[in-house]
């Protein structure tokens, strides 16, 4: 993976603190399965105790609206392969089992959808034009 990816997590800023929290963290465990890189490695301190490290460039955590959202979701999709595109929707989280959530997705369309979070990786560019007039989330 290039220095030039850049990831960007962004939410609902009138979330709650706890709906708030969960997005940005099923997010983020979303785009490290989508582009193992941006993680998986393990350090070392000297007296040899080792972690895993949490991510290998800033994950900067944006704000926007509902409409927002929607529309940069439906944007950044076509894409295609290069630019990872995680997106919470709002219905996921009444549904508690994964199965269930794989099985309403296909019945429902993004484009009206109340989408909570999403979260992107890919080039620099592309990143930076689809989020560089958001604000940061305070």
């Amino acid at each position: 993976m290039s220095d030039t990816i850049r990831i960007a997590i962004v939410v609902n800023p009138d979330l709650s603190l706890g709906f708030l929290a969960n997005t940005v963290g099923a997010i983020a465990i979303g785009l490290g399965a989508r582009m193992p890189p941006l993680a998986g490695t393990r350090l070392g301190d000297r007296q040899g105790r080792t972690i895993d490290i949490s991510a290998n460039r800033p994950v900067p955590i944006l704000q926007a609206d509902t409409d927002t959202l929607r529309s940069l979701t439906l944007k950044a999709i076509p894409h295609g392969p290069d630019l990872a595109v995680v997106a919470f929707p709002a219905f996921a989280r009444s549904l508690h089992a994964f199965p269930d959530y794989e099985q309403a997705f296909p019945e429902r369309d993004l484009s009206t959808e109340t989408i909570d979070g999403l979260g992107l990786a890919g080039p620099e560019k592309l990143v930076k034009s689809l989020t560089g007039f958001l604000k940061l989330l305070r």
